[in-house]
C-alpha cells in the first residue's frame, strides 16, 4: 500500500498503529479515572502556599462596607483566584475512605463535625450549622480527662478513629454534655488506649463492658456483690470462664469480701489498703491504677477486683485452667541425663528452668508480645554474668515487634533474626530445660513464649546449633566420637545425591572399573537421564516422610516402612530407577535423620537439591563452588551481632567443645565471644583431691 497524499511516509499499517495506541491510550484515561480516588470538596485538604493577603478580611466584608464595594472585591478575589496557579493539594489528616462515607450517609457520626473545619482550605459550613456547633480547632483540642466523681481519673481516653479525625471516646464529661460533640463510651477501643482506674464503679464496669464487649460475649463474667463494711460498699469481679480456679475464687475472694468483712472504715484508698492486707488470702495481690493491666489480667487468667470509691484494681492470681502435664521431649531424645521437657505453660517452663538453676541472680523479665492476643514473653538471663550489650539488644528487638498476632516463638524467631535470607537457623530453639540451663551458665539468653514448648536461646552459631544435649552426659571420647558421626551424617544429607550426579553425569574416570560397570549394567533399562532418577526418587521419599509426620501417630510409621519398601521395591522392577540409587536415597535419608537439630536438618534438606543441580550441570566443581558460596555466606552471617562461624571465622578463646569435646574437668574457659562478665567457669585445677599439701598438682 502506497502512502497516502499529503502525509509521505504515512502507511495504512502505520495509522492503524497509531489509531490503536490512541486508542488504547483513551481507554487508559477512562480507567485512571475510574479507579484513582477524588477528594470531596468537603474534605479538609488545603492549597498549600495559599495564604490570605494583608488587610484581606478572611471572615467576612468590613463594616461599613458598600455594596459596590462589595462586589467590585468579590470580582476581583475571584480574578485573582483563577490567575493563581493551581498548586498540589496536600490533606492535613489521612482519615480513611470508610469513614469519610459513613460521615456523608450519616451526619450525625461525621467526626470532628462535617471535618471541613480542620484545614483553612476546607468547604465552609452553612451558616445555621455553625450556631449550632461548638467552634474546633484543629485536632478538637478539648479536655477529655474531667469527670464528674474528682476530675482527675482519666477513663478510657481513647479515639475512636485513631488516624486523627478529630472524633475522641471515653466517658461523658461535664465539660460535653450538649456541645453537640459525637462522643461515645468506650466503643471499640484499644487496648493500648485504655485509660486509669476511676474511683466511680459504674464508670469502670461500664468501660470494661465495651472493651470485653459484654454482653455480647459470653465468657467474660462480671459478678457484682457488696462488701460487708459499714456502710456496704458496691464492688464487682471480673474473670474469665474457664481460664480461674472457682473453688480458689469462693473462697479467696467472694467469701472473705461477702460474709467475713465485718469493717468500719473509711471509703477510698484506706478501704483498698484493708482489703489487700486484711480480706484477700490469695498468695499474689497486687493494685493498679491502669485499666490497661486490669484487661491484661484478666486476659492471663486472673480475676479483677474493683471497688466503688476506690481509683484503683486488685488483681488476683487465680489461674485454673487445663494444662498438659510436664513430660519428655519428643525431639530431643537422650539416653541419659534428664527426661523432663517443656510444655505450653509459660509459668511451668519458668519453673523448670528455676528447680535446676538455684541462684538468686537468674532473672526472669516479662514482655506482652502482639497487639491483638497479647502473649507473655518471658527473657531468662543471669544478672552479673550476661553480657548486658547483649541483653539489651535482645529485649530491644522483642519490644519493637508491633506484630498484630504472634503465635509462638517460631513466629517471635522470625521477627528478631538478623537475616531474613538465611537459610541456617540463627537461634537455638530447644525444648530441654537442661539445655537452657546449659546456655545461660555460659552467658546466653533464653526467650520463652507463653503457649509454646520451645525456649530459643540467643546468639547462637553453627556448633551451638549442631551439637546434641547427649554429648554432655557421656564420658568426652564417646561424646567427641557422636559429634564426628553426626558431622558425617550432615555431609551425607547434603551433598551425597549431588556428588553422585556428579561423577555419574560429568567424571566416569573416578568410578573404579568393575564398580562403573555395574553401575553402567543396573542403569541399562532405565530410560531416564540420571537428574530425572534422582529427582523423582529425592521427591517421593520427601513426600512419604511428609506424610508420616502428618498422618496419626500409629499410622506414620507404618506408612513410612511400607511406603518406602513398597514403592522403592516397584520402581525398581518397573526399570523406572536402578538398584544403586535406592541405595543412595536410603543413605542421604539416614544421614538427615542423624542430624539433632530440626530446623538444621531442613536446611540440608534444602541445599541437597541446589547440590543436585550443580553436580548435573557443572559436576564436581559446580560443588566446590556451591561450597565456597556457602562458607562464605555463613562467615557473613551474625547472630545478635556475633559471627556464626564463631570461635574458628573469626577465632575466639573458648573451651574444648567445638567438634572434640574435651574432660569436664577441661572446661575452665566460657566462650570469649559471648563476653560474659565472669570469663572463668572453674578453676584451673578442679579437682582438688589431686591438691597435696595445700599446693597445685
Amino acid at each position: 500500500m502506497h502512502a497516502q497524499k499529503g502525509r509521505p511516509g504515512l502507511t495504512g499499517a502505520r495509522l492503524d498503529a497509531c489509531l490503536g495506541v490512541s486508542k488504547w491510550m483513551s481507554v487508559w484515561d477512562n480507567l485512571s479515572k475510574i479507579i484513582t480516588f477524588q477528594p470531596p470538596q468537603r474534605k479538609p485538604f488545603e492549597l498549600l502556599g495559599t495564604e490570605a493577603a494583608p488587610g484581606k478580611n478572611q471572615g467576612g466584608s468590613q463594616p461599613g462596607q458598600s455594596a459596590a464595594g462589595k462586589s467590585a472585591q468579590k470580582q476581583a478575589g475571584q480574578q485573582e483566584r483563577e490567575e493563581q496557579p493551581k498548586k498540589f493539594i496536600k490533606p492535613r489528616r489521612a482519615i480513611p475512605i470508610s469513614v469519610w462515607y459513613r460521615c456523608t450517609q450519616d451526619k450525625r457520626s461525621c467526626p470532628g463535625d462535617h471535618l471541613g473545619q480542620a484545614g483553612q482550605g476546607g468547604s465552609r459550613e452553612k451558616k445555621g450549622d455553625n450556631k449550632e456547633k461548638p467552634a474546633q480547632a484543629e485536632g478538637v483540642t478539648q479536655d477529655r480527662d474531667r469527670n464528674k466523681d474528682q476530675g482527675k481519673n482519666k477513663i478510657c481516653n481513647s479515639d475512636h478513629d485513631r488516624a486523627g479525625v478529630g472524633v475522641q471516646n471515653g466517658i461523658n464529661n461535664d465539660h460535653d454534655e450538649g456541645k453537640g460533640v459525637a462522643r461515645s463510651e468506650c466503643g471499640n477501643i484499644d487496648i493500648g488506649e485504655l485509660g486509669r482506674v476511676s474511683a466511680n464503679l459504674k464508670k469502670n464496669l461500664k468501660c470494661l463492658k465495651k472493651t470485653f464487649h459484654v454482653p455480647t460475649n459470653k465468657d467474660v463474667i462480671f459478678r457484682e456483690f457488696t462488701i460487708g463494711a459499714d456502710p456496704p460498699v458496691a464492688a464487682a469481679v471480673i474473670y474469665i470462664d474457664g481460664m480461674t480456679d472457682r473453688i480458689l475464687q469462693n473462697l479467696s475472694i467472694l467469701e472473705p469480701l461477702m460474709l467475713l468483712a465485718g469493717l468500719n472504715v473509711d471509703r477510698g484508698e484506706t478501704l483498698l489498703d484493708t482489703v489487700i492486707k486484711r480480706l484477700l488470702p490469695g498468695n499474689q495481690v497486687d493494685a493498679t491504677d491502669e485499666l490497661r493491666d486490669v484487661v491484661d489480667g484478666v486476659l492471663m487468667g486472673s480475676t479483677a477486683v474493683l471497688i466503688d470509691y476506690c481509683p484503683k484494681a486488685i488483681i488476683v492470681e487465680t489461674k485454673g485452667w487445663e494444662h498438659r502435664q510436664v513430660g519428655r521431649p519428643t525431639n530431643e531424645i537422650v539416653i541419659r541425663g534428664p527426661q523432663e521437657g517443656f510444655t505450653e505453660t509459660l509459668r511451668v517452663n519458668t519453673a523448670l528452668i528455676r528447680k535446676s538453676l538455684h541462684s538468686p541472680n537468674l532473672v526472669t523479665e516479662f514482655f506482652k508480645i502482639g497487639r491483638v492476643n497479647r502473649l507473655d514473653c518471658a527473657v531468662m538471663y543471669i544478672a552479673g554474668l550476661t553480657n548486658p550489650q547483649l541483653l539489651a539488644e535482645v529485649k530491644r528487638r522483642i519490644q519493637s515487634v508491633t506484630a498484630d498476632f504472634i503465635s509462638d516463638s517460631s513466629v517471635l524467631e522470625q521477627f528478631i533474626e538478623d537475616s531474613h535470607f538465611i537459610l541456617v537457623p540463627q537461634t537455638l530453639a530447644t525444648e530441654r530445660p537442661d539445655r537452657v540451663i546449659a546456655g545461660l551458665v555460659e552467658g546466653q539468653v533464653a526467650v520463652l513464649v507463653d503457649g509454646n514448648p520451645y525456649a530459643l536461646l540467643m546468639p547462637a552459631n553453627f556448633f551451638a546449633v549442631f551439637q546434641n544435649p547427649e554429648d554432655a552426659y557421656v564420658r568426652w571420647p564417646f561424646g567427641s566420637l557422636l559429634r564426628l558421626i553426626r558431622l558425617f551424617g550432615l555431609f551425607l544429607a547434603t551433598f551425597l545425591p549431588g556428588l553422585y550426579i556428579a561423577v555419574i553425569s560429568h567424571h566416569h574416570e573416578m568410578i573404579p572399573t568393575d564398580l562403573l560397570l555395574a553401575i553402567s549394567a543396573s542403569r541399562e533399562n532405565v530410560p531416564f537421564p540420571s537428574i530425572v532418577e534422582v529427582l523423582i526418587m529425592e521427591v517421593s521419599f520427601e513426600l512419604i516422610r511428609e506424610a508420616s509426620i502428618r498422618v496419626p501417630g500409629p499410622i506414620g510409621p507404618t506408612l513410612g516402612i511400607v511406603g518406602a519398601l513398597i514403592l522403592g521395591q516397584a520402581a525398581v522392577a518397573a526399570n523406572i530407577v536402578s538398584p544403586i540409587l535406592i541405595i543412595i536415597v536410603a543413605v542421604t535419608a539416614i544421614g538427615s535423620f542423624a542430624v539433632s537439630s530440626y530446623s538444621l536438618s531442613l536446611t540440608a534438606r534444602f541445599l541437597r537439591f541446589v547440590n543436585i543441580l550443580l553436580g548435573a550441570f557443572l559436576g564436581i566443581y559446580g560443588l566446590m563452588l556451591g561450597v565456597f558460596v556457602y562458607l562464605n555466606i555463613l562467615a557473613g552471617t551474625k547472630s545478635f551481632g556475633v559471627p556464626y562461624l564463631v570461635p574458628i571465622a573469626p577465632q575466639a578463646k573458648t573451651g574444648p567443645d567445638l567438634l572434640y569435646r574435651g574432660p569436664a574437668w577441661q572446661q575452665e574457659q566460657r566462650p570469649e565471644y559471648l563476653q560474659p562478665g565472669q570469663p572463668k567457669r572453674q578453676p584451673d585445677i578442679s579437682r582438688g583431691w589431686l591438691k597435696k599439701g595445700g599446693g597445685r598438682r
